[in-house]
């Protein structure tokens, strides 16, 4: 059984070994914002609106732009990051189609004051639920805090501000809650639900060899019941159910600082699935500005690769024509800063835009019905088949 092991990860410890050169060059401290300090930033932002009510002149927000590809720049070992000069939305209170965001973001400033003084925490839901009729729905709570959290140059977790996890961790983990909970993921029927404090997590224990990001929770789930976890043992499976939420991104690094483990992605041979897996490797524009502590650029692309849909002659009607929308965001993705820095990644890509197909990973179903866990991933893992 021993020597199966060693067989089978020789590929996986000899990249392990190359990423240990340059996990020194990449380590990254994150410094803690006091509770203090975040009082400070956003009593500065209440008396910056008190000044300008006592000068007789409306006050105006100036939030740090999320949206625009001009405000970051790429750095291969952080991934995409907002740039030091940043162009800002300006959100006045005299403006009838802002006075309502500023009023928004004055409330949740208050919250989060009361929270970060009396050290408790809330969630975002929470928030939404005290004043529906103020913010209108759940997505706009969710932008503000990010808003704030950009604005103070704090994290969101620092804000004790909490969002419910939606991605489920599986395999060789154990760990301890803040709260003191012991959390096994060891169980092959039945995963673990990301932790909503990621920060607060301690006494990480794992002999993984690996930790695979699965892209869509039905593979997740084919995984769990075809015992992946078991059969490779001993590794680790993630998945954030597509785009991933902040928790999951941000377990995925955890796992990546603790444990210094190669982290692979499994996602759909599409654009949409390379695009949720540069946002675990480089990040996002909107989550730009958090970079250091979401990004994991050791992350590599294990599968499912277009060239592998020639290789394994995935029978053509498994295959999907790609779509005017599919050819767009590919161009859009081939133009991306990070691209330049992975070739093999771009040969992929470009072989999807000639054959202008795409398939996702339970195509492979179509070889056979175990071929995903039974003779695709143990080889992909054992010959070293990823880019």
């Amino acid at each position: 059984m021993a020597s199966r092991v060693v067989e089978l990860f020789s590929e996986v410890d000899k990249l392990r070994a190359q990423l240990l050169h340059t996990v020194e060059d990449c380590q990254r401290v994150e410094e803690g914002v006091s509770h203090r300090e975040i009082l400070t930033r956003i009593e500065n932002v209440i008396l910056g609106i008190v000044t300008s009510l006592s000068k007789d002149e409306a006050p105006v927000l100036a939030l740090p732009n999320r949206s625009s590809w001009a405000n970051v720049s790429f750095d291969s070992a952080i991934g995409l990051q907002m740039s030091s000069e940043t162009s800002v939305t300006t959100i006045r209170s005299d403006c009838a189609s802002s006075v309502t965001k500023f009023a928004q973001i004055l409330k949740i400033l208050l919250v989060i004051y009361r929270l970060v003084q009396s050290n408790s925490y809330s969630t975002k839901r929470d928030i939404f639920y005290n004043n529906t009729q103020l913010f209108g729905s759940q997505k706009t709570v969710d932008s503000i805090v990010d808003d704030i959290s950009c604005m103070l140059k704090v994290p969101r977790r620092s804000l004790h501000v909490m969002a419910t996890s939606k991605g489920l961790i599986s395999g060789d983990l154990c760990y301890m809650e803040e709260d003191g909970t012991r959390i096994d993921c060891h169980s092959s029927s039945a995963a673990v639900a990301v932790s909503s404090n990621i920060g607060g997590i301690r006494n990480i224990v794992s002999s993984a060899k690996f930790v695979m990001i699965v892209e869509k929770d039905a593979t997740f789930q084919r995984l769990l019941d075809d015992n992946f976890c078991t059969k490779l043992s001993p590794c680790i499976i993630i998945t954030g159910k597509g785009v991933p939420d902040v928790n999951s991104r941000l377990m995925v690094r955890k796992l990546w600082d603790t444990l210094h483990i190669p982290i692979f992605a499994l996602v759909d041979a599409d654009p949409h699935g390379i695009e949720i897996m540069c946002i675990y490797k480089y990040g996002s524009v909107a989550m730009s500005f958090e970079a250091h502590s979401l990004t994991v650029p050791s992350v590599m692309w294990l599968g499912l690769l277009p060239s592998d849909l020639q290789r394994l002659q995935v029978p053509k009607d498994a295959l999907i024509p790609l779509t005017e929308r599919d050819e767009s965001k590919l161009n859009s993705l081939l133009k991306r800063p990070y691209l330049t820095s992975q070739p093999d990644w771009q040969k992929e890509m470009e072989l999807m835009q000639q054959s202008k197909v795409k398939a996702e990973i339970q195509s492979l179903a179509a070889i056979a019905p175990d071929f995903l866990t039974s003779i695709y991933l143990p080889n992909k893992l054992r010959y070293g088949g990823w880019v």
